[in-house]
């Protein structure tokens, strides 16, 4: 059956054009984003379909005398009754053949060289590697853990020193500067003397080494990875210099955006092609120039994309302006347009065209570790969390133990009842303590 069969005789004679990856060849079948999904199409829709490449290699595009070239052309001229590849919807196109609705969403954008990028600085990136849970997580660490210090230094009767004086050297001031000296892994002394004291000590200590290893980690996977920015981030800062050249393909809808283009910007971009003679006659042409260096490719996201996760050295700016899609085009009156369009809703809302895109744009350029670094989530440091509170606990129940075993021992030589003497303890440590021992420390003085 050739390429003039009637569409009654269900078989359509498609068009395609080579690009990566939406028609490829492997060996000598074809393949790509665009094959499969003319295949689910013609699955849905019941018909049979013969290709052949497009014979000028051209999207399509009007001469100065009006005439179609490209694969509009063909389909305009009857030699093909569909076209399907990453053909822009424009309202030209649409007066001269029947446009489906889109079955991609892409906008303008530019790649450059990771050479002439850099990284997008920031005062705080030094907070990156944890997440904002975790930073709060972390600072209420650190405020049970000092304040159970402290508890632990005036409950357990091993911290008071000095018998005569009674001077006590874990204030809460020094509780706090004591963990603090264990983040940064220098001892701030004194150190604790009773167990339970040396239990959190050790605990906090453990933590604070897991942490630090845990955030250098991360911290050197956020400076290694790829996630640089490029130093031109948007369309007017890269029409305003002179330093890096660049373009777009030649004559395609791009090229015609910034040609018809009322924004100045825009219009700078176009003068300077135009000055310059800086388009390309092809995608491959753009990528390849803009890999040599000094020259920045302007096309299609989806485009650019693909470029980016092939070449490693290349990167996309972060602003995209012209959103448009991509369509499959038939000749002005095409009976099964109507169906063609149903079935690309269908397989949008099925998810089917959101599988193909990630199947023909996965990124070979991911860093070490198969996937980009994020900062870290509690959830990831729960058990490190958990040993700490049990080890604050613990610490907390042997102190109190400590003292329980001292009261019952004085009870026992005073001759009273243990619990009164608990409370007495716990009173001159918490209350009267300092303001006792500094009384007796006067009077032995005047004596």
């Amino acid at each position: 059956m050739n390429c003039n069969s009637k569409i009654i005789e269900i078989v359509a004679c498609c068009i395609y054009i080579f690009q990566e990856p939406y028609t490829m060849t492997q060996g000598s079948e074809l393949e790509g984003y665009c094959i499969d999904l003319l295949a689910e199409i013609a699955k849905r829709l019941d018909f049979k379909y013969t290709v052949h490449l497009v014979k000028d290699g051209k999207y399509g595009q009007q001469d100065e005398s009006g005439n179609w070239l490209g694969m509009i052309g063909e389909v305009v001229r009857g030699e093909a009754e569909l076209a399907v590849a990453s053909l822009t919807l424009t309202a030209t196109r649409e007066q001269g053949v029947e446009m489906s609705t889109p079955f991609m969403q892409t906008g303008i954008g530019f790649i450059l060289s990771r050479d002439l990028g850099s990284e997008e600085s920031h005062s705080l990136s030094f907070l990156f590697p944890f997440s904002t849970e975790m930073w709060v997580g972390i600072l209420l660490a650190f405020l049970v853990t000092g304040l159970c210090i402290y508890l632990v230094s005036r409950i357990s009767p091993c911290e008071w020193a000095d018998p005569e004086t009674d001077k006590h050297s874990f204030t809460l001031l020094h509780s706090f500067w004591y963990i603090t000296g264990a983040l940064t892994l220098q001892g701030a002394g004194p150190h604790p003397k009773g167990l339970s004291g040396r239990v959190i000590s050790a605990v906090w200590w453990v933590f604070a080494v897991v942490l630090l290893a845990c955030y250098f980690s991360n911290f050197n996977a956020m400076l290694r990875s790829d996630s640089k920015h490029v130093s031109m981030n948007n369309f007017e800062e890269l029409a305003k210099q002179d330093v890096i050249d660049y373009g777009t393909v030649e004559g395609g809808s791009t090229f015609n955006f910034f040609k018809n283009s009322k924004n100045p910007t825009y219009r700078r971009i176009y003068q300077h092609m135009e000055r310059k003679k800086s388009c390309v006659a092809s995608v491959e042409e753009g990528n390849r120039r803009t890999q040599e260096g000094n020259y920045a490719f302007i096309g299609e996201a989806a485009s650019l994309d693909l470029a980016v996760a092939r070449y490693c050295n290349l990167i996309r700016s972060s602003e995209l302006i012209a959103m448009r899609g991509y369509s499959i085009a038939a000749p002005l009156g095409f009976p099964m347009m109507k169906n063609i369009t149903v079935a690309i809703l269908q397989l949008s809302e099925s998810g089917e065209l959101a599988f193909l895109q990630s199947k023909w744009w996965a990124s070979s350029c991911l860093p070490e570790g198969g996937q980009a670094p994020h900062a870290l989530q509690p959830h990831l440091l729960r058990g490190l969390f958990l040993l700490l509170a049990l080890g604050l606990g613990l610490g907390l129940l042997m102190a109190i133990l400590e003292l329980a075993s001292k009261a019952r021992s004085q009870a026992k030589d005073q001759k009273k009842s243990c619990c009164s003497v608990l409370l007495a303890e716990l009173s001159q440590r918490f209350g009267s303590r300092g303001a006792n021992a500094g009384t007796e420390t006067s009077e032995k003085s005047k004596a």
